[in-house]
């Protein structure tokens, strides 16, 4: 590119990065004071600080040829995505160095970027990653070579979304972290990009996107921007996938049934591109998904998806039937998504939003003290959580969960010309750079209902304070050095403040909070109970003297809390003749945010007892976090046809060895997926698999215990015909068969018991196809 084209560019595409109304403001201008977040934000650092910078560079030294420092972490570091873990390493880095100045935290991420230089300087092309056999997987695929499917691309484990956390570890180390050499190092694997798909058609390019890719065009577009090279754009805008944002662009929900985390990152990028090229579609497009899924698909928490996929937006059953509920890198990255949406166009509701799923969601997602974090958030009642610990578990919600604790003063304050937005009540401290002022805000929210802005320094500006959602209209007061000002928000939903401020003047906000339900978004018979914007839950103890391990293991699904499940006719109840019982829930003297319920909840073991505390203060326990509610009439009645529901269910569950979802990414990866001419979909809600030639899973029985594999079919399939092995031994030539119901079951006998790990392999016969398998289950 010709520098005076070049220039032009970059001016260009710097103006279109200023285009927004608003901006965050950066998080070394903001310092938290004492509060859950400091807390949080600490125990992070700790956590950050244990985790083997070497151990994580494993990967990348090996695919390089670099010399072994230390072996690699186990789990998903040893499994296929390897070195995932290694990008949102540098990314937490440099958020926690800018959110603390720790300079052991600045020493950690300079020394992991020097060592993955090593790394791309050994390759020689500019190339950088921890996938195994990835250069051999990546030569095929630039000569045109390719196979993708949901989570594999030429027999890798989701590369690009691998990938995708090392680009977006190098931006982060360069623009938050300072490092310069990362920025080298991205624009350098960026022209590595560049160049392989290069020559891959548009179409070609549409067929890899089906596999997940992370934010690869929300990245390449943060490229373009840093270097003002229009050709790192055009590829942020081919790494766009249409069969997602075309509905989009039609406001047209499509979403259920897809992996939900696999589609976030994709419109955070829609909206990155739409926003460097002043395209209202893209944006529009990002604004429509980010409604579509708050409205329609989210749980009280900010949380959305069961077992990783947007469920039925008119059926939330499964919320409470399984126990993979909220996955928290949805919302880490539904969170990205309303930091950008908030700096086009800023409004209250995005704030409202943050707000619900940072409080609910994020901070309650970390073990105090040992910081582990959480995977799945069950909203089955009576149900846990488990917690990683820092050489065990290497999941996803792991590597964006060390970033999220590092950023929690990102969006609490934001600047718009003249104006200050106040978004969130947390104490903290800011410097206005602009304007020569600190502003500090002092506050014990959520467990009192005031908090207090200090100005310290002079200047003229309009301070913009978000007006919640959960506050009546009328109810909250503003008042400045102890004199009451009118509270009437704007058409954004903030109360402005504008005024040339000086030295020590105060803002003084009381935010009045009531107690109400939430029902669930389907209307169902189920119910949250919020104070304010904070979800209360209650601990619960179904099992008597049960001791439960809630720490997980390095296996490949310890992520998910295996204990037994409890029936969800046991579970508490809310049984009242009134309507509107929430007068009812009463706060606890001298304990902040702690309620009972006298009269109220009915069930066994002590319910009539139990105590409401916020969701994020309540940790190693069972819980209740959704409720049934009755009258005193129909209680029983109830109770009665939710355990007739529950009979098969939770049978099936007792006799359950292993089990597989064909068709959706983790369960498949989490066992072994392989296979010769495979294809994967989607009916309605259910996934399935098939293939031309063969597909098989590594299933797990421990003890020997199993009789029969459980397989389940779709009618419309009848007449597809293939051979069920196991370990290459024939158990059952199947004929898919028309029944009366739509979906079927057909148990295949095992032969004979076998301890341990084995194969079971489903082989299309001539002429026929192999499958569709809906589902797969190992059964005592």
């Amino acid at each position: 590119m010709k520098p005076l084209l070049k220039l032009t560019l970059l001016a260009t595409l710097g103006a279109a990065a200023q285009a927004g109304a608003a901006e965050l403001f950066a998080l070394q201008d903001v310092r938290l004071t004492a509060s859950p977040f400091l807390a949080a934000q600490q125990t992070d650092l700790r956590y950050l600080l244990a985790l083997d910078a070497d151990r994580l560079l494993a990967p990348f030294r090996r695919e390089a040829g670099v010399p072994a420092v230390k072996q690699s972490y186990g789990n998903w570091e040893s499994s296929g995505l390897d070195g995932h873990m290694g990008g949102h390493y540098l990314s937490a880095l440099a958020l926690m160095h800018a959110a603390t100045g720790d300079p052991k935290v600045k020493e950690r991420l300079d020394y992991f970027v020097r060592e993955l230089k090593r790394c791309q300087q050994a390759g020689g092309d500019g190339y950088l990653g921890g996938i195994p056999g990835g250069r051999d997987a990546w030569r095929q695929i630039a000569a045109g070579d390719l196979r993708a499917d949901s989570f594999a691309v030429n027999g890798k484990w989701v590369p690009w979304y691998n990938l995708h956390k090392t680009f977006a570890g190098l931006r982060d180390a360069y623009k938050i972290g300072r490092n310069e050499d990362a920025k080298a190092m991205l624009v350098a694997l960026s022209d590595w990009a560049l160049k392989l798909t290069s020559s891959l058609t548009d179409a070609q390019m549409q067929q890899m996107l089906k596999a997940e890719h992370g934010g690869m065009n929300e990245v390449l577009a943060d490229v373009a921007g840093i270097t003002g090279e229009r050709k790192y754009l055009d590829l942020a805008q081919r790494f766009s996938h249409r069969a997602v944002l075309d509905p989009l662009m039609r406001h047209e929900d499509r979403l259920t049934g897809l992996h939900a985390n696999t589609q976030i990152p994709k419109v955070i990028g829609f909206e990155r591109i739409g926003t460097l090229t002043h395209d209202p579609k893209l944006q529009k497009a990002a604004q429509f998904f980010w409604q579509t899924v708050v409205d329609r698909r989210t749980v009280a928490t900010g949380g959305n998806s069961v077992k990783e996929h947007f469920h039925d937006s008119g059926d939330f059953s499964s919320m409470i039937d399984e126990v993979e509920g909220p996955e928290t890198c949805n919302t880490y990255n539904m969170l990205k998504l309303t930091e950008l949406l908030f700096r086009d166009r800023p409004q209250s509701r995005y704030g409202d939003y943050y707000e619900r799923a940072l409080y609910n969601h994020i901070l309650a997602s970390q073990r105090p003290d040992t910081g582990g974090f959480v995977y799945f958030t069950p909203l089955r009642p009576n149900h846990y959580r488990v917690y990683s610990q820092v050489d065990e578990g290497m999941w996803c919600c792991v590597g964006s969960g060390i970033e999220s604790h590092a950023k929690y003063g990102q969006f609490i304050y934001a600047q718009e010309a003249d104006a200050l937005f106040v978004n969130l009540f947390i104490p903290s401290e800011l410097y206005w750079q602009q304007r020569g002022v600190r502003i500090t805000q002092a506050t014990a929210f959520p467990d009192e209902e005031t908090t207090r802005i200090t100005v310290h320094g002079n200047a003229k500006f309009a301070m913009k304070l978000r007006y919640p959602a959960w506050v009546a209209p009328g109810a909250l007061q503003v008042n400045v050095n102890g004199d009451t000002v009118a509270a009437q928000a704007d058409g954004d939903g903030y109360v402005q403040v504008d005024r040339a401020w000086r030295d020590g003047d105060t803002v003084e906000l009381t935010l009045p909070m009531t107690t109400r339900l939430e029902q669930m978004p389907d209307k169902s018979n189920w119910y949250a109970v919020l104070h304010g914007p904070i979800v209360l839950a209650a601990r619960t103890a179904p099992f008597k003297d049960e001791k439960l391990n809630y720490l997980a293991d390095g296996s490949r699904m310890g992520h998910i809390a295996h204990g037994q499940i409890c029936p969800l006719e046991a579970a508490p109840m809310f049984v009242s003749d009134a309507q509107d019982f929430t007068s009812r829930i009463q706060p606890v003297n001298g304990q902040p945010l702690t309620f009972t319920a006298p009269g109220l909840i009915r069930g066994p073991q002590g319910a009539p007892n139990l105590r409401l505390i916020p969701f994020f203060r309540l940790h190693d326990a069972r819980y209740t976090m959704y409720w049934q509610q009755s009258t005193p009439a129909n209680y029983t009645a109830l109770r009665e046809a939710t355990a007739r529901g529950e009979v098969e269910r939770l049978e099936l569950a007792k006799r359950t060895i292993d089990k597989v979802a064909p068709g959706e990414q983790q369960p498949e990866s989490d066992h072994g997926f392989q296979g010769e001419g495979e294809a994967s979909g989607i009916d309605g809600v259910r996934h399935w698999r098939r293939a031309t030639g063969w597909f098989s899973y590594v299933l797990n029985d421990r003890k020997g215990e199993a009789k029969v594999l459980r397989l389940t079919f779709a009618s419309a399939d009848a007449g597809r015909t293939f051979d069920v092995l196991r370990d290459g031994e024939l158990l059952e030539t199947v004929t898919i068969t028309q029944a009366p119901q739509p979906f079927y079951t057909r148990d295949v006998p095992l032969k004979e018991a076998k301890s341990g790990k084995f194969e079971v392999r489903f082989v299309a016969r001539q002429g026929s196809v192999a499958g569709p398998l809906y589902g797969l289950a190992l059964l005592r």
